[in-house]
């Protein structure tokens, strides 16, 4: 099969099979632990066509782990960091006027380097609200083509950022994604989401798997002191795990809201973790 959802080979020519498949630009959803990643790499075994996007790549439409700096700032990353400047120049495109690196993908022994890359991201508040939509607005926009799988691309990063250092209402989170939507929904555009109504549940298995060799927690830390050095942490007190969860309670409920809202019928929602084969052909 050449795809996941695509026609039994035997039917036709190889040659016909793929013309006849219309590739969609999928958009992988979900919260923290919901199998985003897993399904990502399922639909690339099974559609070895598709070009993956994973947090942290140099995506068309996602910033993550990525710093986005102007001609200037890049040339005084290179000056700072003249040991790297190969692979930052490896792991830099550009963009109009904005250089965009990827630079967690850089073997750097200088910590100083990746907070000094992470300072340029567009996320948490780093930059004004503004900047932040025009700068995801008109990568929306500019975007083209088609078969391609992006993790946590639309949802995840952009939310956070609006939910936790914006502080901004759902009302307003709802608007930014109504105009996101315009953007994409004439661009092959499908939304996968994971959902999982079980948070407490799946935040403490979270907790208890992503751990180091010696059973040191890593992954609970980062995520509270995340959610507590935020400027929504900080004014409403947040503190500990009930925090965490009443976090991810209100975002699923806005995800929701605005795959009911807004996508419609070019979203899928999957049971997390759940799914079959034979649900994954609506992704078509």
């Amino acid at each position: 099969m050449g795809c996941l959802w695509g026609v039994e080979r035997g039917i036709g020519t190889v040659a016909e099979e793929k013309k006849n498949i219309f590739r969609n630009n999928i958009f992988i959803e979900g919260l923290q632990g919901s199998g985003k990643t897993t399904l990502l790499t399922k639909i690339v075994k099974k559609c070895p066509d598709y070009k993956a996007y994973r947090e942290g790549d140099l995506s068309p439409v996602e910033l993550a782990w990525c710093s986005y700096m102007s001609e200037e700032e890049f040339q005084k990353a290179l000056e700072r960091f003249p040991a790297w400047e190969e692979e930052i120049r490896k792991r830099t495109m550009q963009e109009g006027e904005a250089y965009i690196t990827a630079y967690t993908l850089i073997l750097a022994e200088d910590r100083a380097f990746y907070e000094y890359m992470e300072s340029h991201e567009i996320y948490n508040g780093r930059v004004d609200f503004e900047r932040f939509r025009h700068v995801i607005m008109q990568r929306y926009a500019d975007f083209s083509g088609n078969g391609n799988v992006f993790e946590c691309s639309f949802f995840q990063n952009s939310i956070e950022s609006m939910m936790l250092f914006y502080e901004m209402p759902d009302e307003e989170i709802v608007a930014f994604y109504r105009e996101a939507f315009d953007l994409l929904k004439d661009k092959a555009f499908k939304l996968v989401y994971l959902d999982n109504e079980k948070i407490r549940e799946n935040l403490l298995q979270i907790r208890k798997e992503r751990c180091d060799d010696k059973g040191n927690e890593m992954w609970f830390p980062l995520m509270m002191g995340y959610l507590k050095e935020s400027p929504y942490g900080k004014s409403h007190g947040c503190q500990d795990m009930e925090d965490l969860i009443a976090h991810f309670e209100r975002r699923r409920a806005l995800e929701l809201r605005i795959i009911r809202e807004v996508i419609g019928q070019k979203a899928l929602i999957l049971k997390a973790k759940q799914y079959n084969d034979e649900e994954l052909k609506e992704i078509k």
